[in-house]
């Protein structure tokens, strides 16, 4: 044991790259979706992340939003903890049989207008948990969709498009701009 750490503190620790698109690029994707979410809301955009049975991969890329290359807190999007407080349900993974009920109490709880988003292959159909006895299935067999991000998982970049995307499309009512 004693072996392992002297190692460990000689050796240079093993990182990934800093993410591709640049500094400048994030801030006008991230300024995007704040200045339409003003337009359209008259505020910022809060999120309500709802995991519904994932395996997790999802959430790793959602919460890097708020790590400090992405910092979406900085142009006034947030997540929140309650459903009461959220304009966009963001839903991840499969729906399982015991978070059904869970997921339409939440969809229930948040005001309108909402607009939910299913995040990843396995809410929308239930990707590879779809033939387990335990799931319901991709995430509009329980609530309406608005929105689905596609990818296993989608980058963080992708999530701010999607989002972007989807303001969009309801800022013009309805009609892809």
């Amino acid at each position: 044991m004693r072996k392992l750490l002297f190692e460990n503190l000689i050796r240079l620790p093993l990182t990934e790259p800093a993410p591709s698109p640049s500094d400048a690029a994030m801030e006008e994707l991230i300024a995007a979706i704040d200045k339409t979410a003003r337009r359209r809301l008259g505020r910022s955009l809060s999120i309500r992340a709802v995991d519904a049975g994932s395996c997790n991969g999802c959430e790793l890329e959602m919460h890097a939003l708020s790590n400090a290359f992405y910092d979406i807190e900085r142009f006034g999007m947030r997540f929140v903890a309650s459903p009461r407080h959220a304009d966009v349900l963001l839903v991840t993974g499969p729906v399982t049989k015991n978070m059904r009920e869970a997921l339409e109490r939440t969809n229930n709880a948040t005001p309108a207008p909402k607009w939910v988003v299913a995040l990843g292959g396995c809410a929308r159909d239930g990707g590879c948990f779809a033939s387990s006895y335990a799931v319901v299935g991709g995430v509009s067999k329980v609530i309406p969709v608005d929105l689905h991000i596609p990818g296993c998982p989608p980058s963080p970049t992708d999530i701010l498009r999607g989002l972007l995307s989807l303001l969009e499309y309801v800022d013009t009512g309805g009609r892809a701009s």
